[in-house]
């Protein structure tokens, strides 16, 4: 496995990407203010919900719209672990993502045998289940009071966040890269184009499906155990339909399936909503627009447009000639 997975990577154009995309985040705190810092701090954590649900439902096809659930169950596991048992952030961090995960498998198993509509539905409704939860049972998660969080660093400015932040989504971004490019990610992509060829061919389309959503669960929960100890103090909010709104939006703009387009958007998307707040809920009609307009013109997203763009920019290349002498026709 291993072999297979260095022999399919390119490692040395993985390093000069990776490094020429980093360098300039690196420098951004130099310029950008506090408040800038903390937008694209929150940015950063979208960028990692973004990226995981993509590889779910871009790359594996599996609809779910559970998955801003998962990010506050993550948070809230670590929190309300602090604050009930008084367990430590060491502890309680790697808590939240692993019952994120947990939860993640357990309903994987449950619901992944459906397909499409009926999917979405029943990862909806646990999503549901869950801020519902977290809205009524206030006497143990504080409900719309807010859960007081303990902070990630005892002193530190806005530059530590984010830099914390910076380094937690590369390395996800290169964890799922590497999945999607091993032997499982072929099977990811299989099960997308048609998942009943899949099985023919002697793929465990379940396995593979309830491996993807346990490992997306998982990516999610760490995102939110993060921001949980960042923003310091959880609300139910974290769980509402708009949040999964906003990472579809994130996911669908940049290009679904396409590994780079939600790495792209998800930042812009979540400092422009951050800029529109003013206008109420009026940048979700924004968003709406601006989605129906692109995916009129371009269905693949901003990835389809720069396709397009580089292709059209790329020098033509001489055609071949066709042979003067066609070969015969094969034999009866």
């Amino acid at each position: 496995m291993k072999r297979q997975l260095f022999a399919l990577v390119d490692w040395r154009r993985l390093v000069l990407v990776a490094a020429a995309l980093t360098a300039p985040l690196l420098l951004l705190p130099l310029v950008a203010d506090a408040y800038a810092l903390h937008v694209l701090t929150i940015s950063l954590y979208y960028v990692i919900l973004a990226a995981s649900w993509n590889l779910l439902a871009g790359v594996t096809g599996q609809f779910s719209l559970a998955h801003q659930a998962f990010a506050a169950i993550g948070g809230y596991g670590s929190g309300l672990l602090v604050r009930h048992l008084g367990a430590p952030l060491w502890a309680s961090m790697p808590f939240g993502v692993a019952l994120a995960a947990l939860l993640g498998f357990a309903l994987g198993r449950i619901v992944l045998k459906m397909r499409a509509i009926y999917l979405a539905i029943a990862t909806w409704a646990f999503a549901e289940t869950i801020h519902i939860l977290l809205t009524a049972a206030y006497r143990f998660t504080r409900g719309e009071l807010g859960l007081t969080v303990p902070a990630l660093y005892r002193s530190a400015g806005p530059a530590a966040y984010y830099y914390t932040f910076l380094v937690l989504a590369l390395v996800s971004v290169l964890a799922m890269y590497l999945v999607v490019r091993s032997p499982m990610g072929f099977f990811m992509c299989a099960i997308k184009d048609d998942e009943l060829r899949a099985q023919s061919f002697g793929v465990d389309t379940v396995r593979v499906k309830t491996a993807v959503f346990t490992l997306t669960s998982a990516f999610a929960g760490l995102a939110g155990a993060f921001y949980a100890h960042y923003t310091l103090v959880l609300s139910p909010q974290m769980a509402d339909f708009s949040e999964m709104a906003k990472l579809i939006i994130m996911v669908v703009v940049g290009g679904l399936g396409s590994f780079a387009g939600p790495l792209i958007t998800a930042a812009p998307i979540q400092i422009l909503t951050t800029y529109l707040e003013k206008y109420g809920e009026w940048d979700m009609v924004i968003y709406a627009v601006l989605v129906i307009a692109l995916m009129r013109s371009y269905p693949g997203g901003l990835a389809a447009l720069a396709g397009e763009l580089r292709g059209r920019l790329a020098p033509s290349r001489p055609r071949h000639a066709a042979p003067k002498h066609p070969l015969p026709d094969p034999p009866p």
